[in-house]
């Protein structure tokens, strides 16, 4: 078994470092991390990650200003796998269309880091990570920053496969949604495998249009790939209409990377559904469902913190603290969580109504929990209002943690660069974990890694 020594990019507070060290401790060993936030004095999911990971070497400079001799040192260390949660935000749905702005804007532009990074260190595999929202985007010309994503990988010689998971699917307690990307590079014994098995001696076979090779995409994106392995499908295709909701194209002509880039840009005018594989320039996508797996509910996470609760304070008396009583407070809830029609106004004094579909009181204990927002434990719509024996209250941040599958209390401390160790705020451990990934699902490709490396 061939070690992979990791370098986690954009780390947050280490979700992928988790996961695969939940998965085989022995397989996967993270050497290098890099995680810095902008427009931040404090960084204190790099601290988080000082304290609790000691033993590797941390990074905190901006990504941006990273060189070719910096990734030069990181393949010096042996790295042979990147992982990375590469920020959001320009794609996500929380922002309006009018200010979306995809590959170009602000955060969307450091995925070009990992191309970079890729380029220098050459690594067998990658597991990236995203909003789902990632595959629309821009909404002027849906699907073109994937392809752009899909075009650099395969300019470099890699295939990289895709599926949206949902957490709650496949057994974890929070329904988030993101997109989950496996590269591997094209000389790897997977890759290989996979050309031998569907390509034989030659290529275009697996990169024709005819209903023979479209087969042979559905066998891999159905039994074969590693997503189908890990996270089981229906044999079935959505159809929308009349049409099966499944499409395969190149991603263009092979030409310099510049040239090819914004051809790419310029002209994609694809489809991309929640799971796919791109091999050599060609892409197959197909709009699949999930074999549902029974989630853990949170109640059962709830339960989960009372018997690993570990303060010095009783379990009870340290709930308090999570408690709403101001009647101003819980007024305010009860509105935020309730269907309305507003009027609004435009600048141009256009009148529209504003709708919101209601919301149920309370959060369920007995379902799968909401997705976390970095706003959890705010007076938000979005935060988790529980009804616990007879109490308001907050989730706690250990049930925050374990809803990703963190650790109970893994972003409670944090160690500064002055060696001194300082206690997380509340705020901030929620807002860890409202930009964190569920690290049951990274476990789980983890294990399918173990098994094709």
């Amino acid at each position: 078994m061939t070690e992979l020594k990791v370098f986690s990019m954009f780390d947050g507070v280490g979700g992928f470092i988790h996961g695969l060290q939940k998965s085989n401790p022995e397989l996967f060993n993270v050497v290098y991390s890099n995680q810095y936030e902008p427009s931040r004095k404090s960084q204190d999911a790099f601290e988080v990650g000082n304290y609790v990971f000691p033993k590797m070497q941390h990074d905190n400079r901006d990504i941006m200003t990273l060189e070719e001799k910096d990734f030069e040192y990181i393949k010096k260390l042996g790295v042979n796998m990147i992982v990375g949660g590469f920020p959001c935000q320009d794609y996500s749905v929380a922002r309006s269309k009018k200010h979306e702005k995809g590959i170009e804007g602000k955060k969307g532009v450091l995925f070009w880091s990992i191309i970079e990074a890729t380029r220098v260190i050459q690594p067998k595999y990658l597991i990236l990570e995203n909003v789902d929202r990632l595959l629309k985007s821009p909404s002027s010309q849906r699907g073109r920053d994937f392809a752009i994503m899909l075009s650099a990988f395969n300019k470099l010689g890699y295939s990289v496969e895709w599926r949206v998971i949902n957490a709650a699917d496949y057994g974890r307690a929070q329904r988030r949604r993101r997109v989950f990307f496996f590269v591997y590079k094209n000389d790897t014994k997977w890759a290989k495998g996979i050309d031998k098995k569907y390509e034989k001696s030659n290529i275009n076979t697996f990169l024709s249009d005819s209903t023979k090779n479209i087969n042979q995409y559905n066998d891999y994106i159905f039994k074969d790939g590693l997503f189908a392995r890990q996270f089981p499908i229906k044999n079935e295709i959505k159809y929308d209409g009349k049409k099966a909701r499944q499409y395969c194209a190149s991603l263009g002509e092979d030409k310099n990377w510049d040239d090819y880039i914004l051809n790419v840009s310029d002209n994609f005018a694809g489809t991309i559904w929640n799971t796919g594989i791109m091999r050599h320039g060609r892409y197959f996508t197909i709009d699949t469902i999930p074999i549902e797996e029974k989630p853990k509910t949170l109640g059962e996470v709830v339960q989960e913190a009372k018997e690993m609760y570990s303060g010095e304070i009783p379990y009870e008396n340290y709930l308090k603290k999570y408690w709403i009583t101001d009647p101003e407070k819980l007024e305010k809830f009860e509105y935020l969580r309730g269907a309305k029609k507003i009027e609004r106004v435009t600048v141009d004094g256009h009148t529209w109504i504003y709708s919101e579909g209601g919301m149920a009181p309370h959060d369920s204990f007995d379902l799968p929990a909401r997705t976390m927002l970095t706003s959890e434990g705010s007076v938000n719509r979005s935060t988790h209002f529980l009804l616990d024996n007879g109490n308001y209250r907050l989730l706690t941040p250990n049930e925050a943690e374990l809803l990703q599958d963190f650790p109970i209390d893994s972003t409670k401390y944090k160690k500064e660069t002055d060696g001194k160790i300082k206690e997380v705020s509340d705020r901030m451990r929620y807002f860890f974990m409202g930009n964190a990934l569920v690290t049951g699902i990274v476990k789980r490709i983890g294990d399918e890694i173990s098994k094709i490396n």
